[in-house]
């Protein structure tokens, strides 16, 4: 994860409120529970003496949000003395429970040591006329339910299906449905481009209709054609297409996450061997504020004690934070942009 999207957060004036609300399964009675949810956790801010205007701002983002959204998706807010400055959709499992903090820093650890761990799937399901899109959130270990989607239906009038035989009315028709085919497929890839701009997927799935997401991969930006990937298992049609997709992604988001940690696992170690690798709270704090950490890496179990104040350092010089397979001193390390002097 860039820390770099959270600079604006880091960089307003304190004391923050951050408040976590898990995903939990929406019901009838979803704006009850998001009322009675919201309350305990202002009453936990106010305890700890968080801004008026904090609270303030938060009772306005959270009782204005869609209340099966928040229930579903989860929401991690910040807000300080200018308001909310962070509003996003949480993705953490079931039990995780709710979290209200008061501190001088935001308090994101738990919020961006998810998102590292996470694969972050856009996911296509397309034919010759249009596609049903979707962005799903997979981490390891853990079901994950098929995301909101919407569909995509490009401007066209054309049929798609080309008639046979070999008279010329026939090759005008053929000329055209084929032109139809590329500008569908023109317009749903300036879609995917479009949401990934904004959210940043680690891979795009392509499924459905093998003449529609070959058509859509051809007009894919360079940028989205390095992280796609085509399934020809599953869609939307029935239940059965629906797990079989289900499972293919699921497949999918384990190889990538795997990939993943062996490149950071791999690339620890390398700098490790030419000092360029710091382990344990202190030694990363220091480099941070030396501005020496091109990367945080957390490792497994327990967060690390500060993580809000790690971040923070980080994030003001433009670090990147992920998730390293395996434990490290105090479940934080760093690789070095240079070689940091270390007490």
């Amino acid at each position: 994860m860039k820390l770099q999207a959270l600079r604006k957060v880091y960089d307003a004036e304190g004391p923050f409120a951050t408040v976590y609300l898990e995903a939990r399964s929406p019901g009838e009675d979803a704006r009850k529970q998001v009322r009675l949810r919201w309350d305990a956790l202002r009453g936990q801010l106010e305890d700890a003496q968080a801004p008026e205007a904090a609270l303030t701002a938060l009772d306005d983002a959270v009782l204005d949000e869609p209340s099966g959204e928040v229930q579903a998706d989860g929401r991690v807010l910040v807000a300080g003395s200018d308001g909310v400055l962070l509003n996003e959709p949480w993705d953490a499992a079931l039990g995780a429970g709710d979290a209200a903090h008061v501190a001088g820093q935001p308090e994101l650890g738990a919020y961006v040591r998810e998102w590292a761990h996470s694969v972050r799937l856009l996911v296509a399901i397309v034919d010759q006329n249009r596609a049903v899109v979707r962005r799903e959130v997979a981490v390891a270990d853990r079901e994950h339910p098929a995301g909101p989607e919407e569909v995509v239906e490009p401007d066209t009038v054309e049929s798609v299906h080309k008639p046979r035989g070999q008279a010329l009315s026939h090759k005008q028709i053929q000329r055209r449905a084929h032109e139809t085919v590329e500008q569908n497929a023109r317009e749903i890839a300036e879609h995917l481009q479009s949401v990934a701009k904004h959210w940043t997927p680690d891979v795009l799935v392509l499924a459905g209709e093998v003449q529609g997401r070959t058509a859509v991969q051809e007009a894919l930006p360079e940028a989205l054609a390095r992280i796609c990937h085509q399934t020809d298992s599953g869609g939307t049609v029935d239940e059965a297409a629906e797990e079989a997709l289900t499972a293919a992604l699921r497949e999918l988001a384990s190889d990538v996450a795997a990939e993943r940690d062996h490149h950071h696992r791999e690339r620890f170690e390398e700098a490790k061997a030419h000092d360029r690798a710091v382990e344990g709270s202190r030694a990363v704090a220091q480099a941070a504020e030396a501005g020496a950490v091109d990367t945080i890496f957390f490792g497994d179990g327990e967060a690390p004690s500060g993580d809000g104040e790690l971040l923070a350092a980080c994030a003001r010089t433009d670090a990147d934070a992920e998730v390293l397979d395996g434990s490290v001193t105090d479940g934080v390390a760093a690789v070095l942009r240079f070689e940091a002097p270390v007490s």
